[in-house]
């Protein structure tokens, strides 16, 4: 099945869902506003809010109050921005942009409360306010030439369109690792630059002249493709699937007259098959800020105007930036929090590949205990990058 698809966030309310687990995303998302604050008075200095209408599109926007967080933080600055320049507010349309299985009936639900604490905070000072829904993949079209003034897209740059060709033997691995062979590396790193590049001439296309973006994605520190903030995160995930092999009986004895057919499959469920296992790969990529520049550069669609990274905590709720490793007690609690997290982002792709049957519980209780170990020896953060691009005359 073709990955736009599976991939979305998981849906719902449960507490493994990605509307209780998102306090991640909200993080970075608020850490971004300074940079759309000063992309929004770049576009006012060029009297582009004087159209009338301000277009505005969240690509990759998932499903929880986090995307009306992200369009209500733009109408704020823009109202600004018009005040200190005696303009009159414009009206807003505002495109909610994420792939088909995102749960945009959850947005829906979430659009009353939106327009009524808009009505009330700004009264008269905002013209109308549209928000509509724009299935499909930012890999393609999705908006008519020179229609958008604004483009925002947080925590969504770093999944790819598709898991890179040719790494079959990137085997107990699913995203590039310390012990990945060197064509794993540069197979991930070749199909980011692809991506990325078509990202970036499809906006070109739907941004009028002088319009921004604000992207903030996940990436690395270093250069080098096995830093700790590239590959431990997933190494844990991928260790506490090897271990859901290790548990599976066809990797051990096989079935004897001490079990009955019934009993003997009924152990199979919820465990990995190795092959499964082993042709599982994420369709994600952390860059180092020179691959971006490199790409915005040869792109040529977009002068780069900011570019800047900073760090969160594996567990958000973790505020501490000071020590470099948790206590015992601190790091199992900081692993089950970071393992929900990428629970509500990963849940959907594993079910796919792996089968409903997959004790998906036990697997992120192994991931918890594996972070919590992780965390006690080296705190190692999330790297995240955040650019703004203005498009070129």
């Amino acid at each position: 099945m073709a990955l736009v698809n599976i991939l979305h966030m998981t849906i719902g309310h449960e507490d493994s869902s990605y509307a209780k687990n998102s306090l991640l995303q909200e993080t970075v998302i608020q850490k971004a506003i300074p940079f759309l604050n000063h992309s929004i008075k770049g576009i006012a200095s060029r009297d582009i809010l004087l159209d009338g209408c301000f277009k505005v599109a969240d690509l990759g926007c998932g499903s929880s109050r986090n995307t009306l967080l992200v369009a209500s933080n733009i109408i704020d600055i823009v109202i600004e921005v018009c005040k200190e320049n005696n303009h009159k507010p414009p009206q807003f349309q505002v495109c909610l942009n994420d792939l088909f299985g995102n749960d945009f009936n959850n947005l829906f639900k979430l659009l009353p409360e939106f327009y009524a604490k808009l009505k009330t905070e700004k009264g008269e000072n905002v013209g109308p306010c549209i928000v509509s829904a724009v299935p499909g993949s930012f890999y393609g079209r999705l908006f008519p030439d020179k229609s958008l003034h604004l483009v925002h897209s947080s925590f969504s740059v770093h999944w790819l369109s598709q898991v890179p060709e040719g790494i079959e033997n990137n085997t107990l691995n699913i995203y590039p690792a310390k012990t990945s062979p060197p064509n794993v590396f540069q197979a991930y790193a070749k199909q980011f630059r692809i991506d990325f590049t078509n990202f970036l001439n499809l906006r070109s296309k739907e941004i009028v002249r002088g319009g921004c973006m604000i992207l903030t994605f996940l990436g690395r520190s270093f250069a080098d493709p096995t830093s700790d903030d590239n590959c431990s995160l997933w190494e844990q995930l991928a260790q506490s699937l090897q271990d859901m092999v290790k548990e599976w009986p066809g990797s051990a004895p096989a079935k004897s007259n001490l079990f009955t057919t019934s009993t003997y499959y009924d152990l199979l469920q919820g465990l990995v098959r190795e092959s499964d296992l082993n042709s599982f790969n994420l369709p994600l990529y952390y860059p180092c800020v020179d691959e971006v520049r490199d790409v915005i550069k040869n792109e040529g669609s977009f002068s780069l105007d900011n570019l800047t990274v900073f760090q969160v905590n594996w567990d958000p709720q973790d505020t501490d930036y000071t020590n470099t490793n948790d206590s015992i007690e601190l790091g199992h609690k900081h692993g089950r929090n970071a393992a929900k997290h990428v629970r509500a982002v990963t849940e959907p792709l594993l079910t796919s590949h792996f089968g409903n049957s997959i004790d998906i519980d036990a697997l992120f209780k192994k991931f918890g205990k594996h972070l919590a170990e992780h965390l006690a020896n080296k705190k190692t953060r999330h790297l995240n990058i955040v650019i703004s691009l203005t498009k070129n005359e």
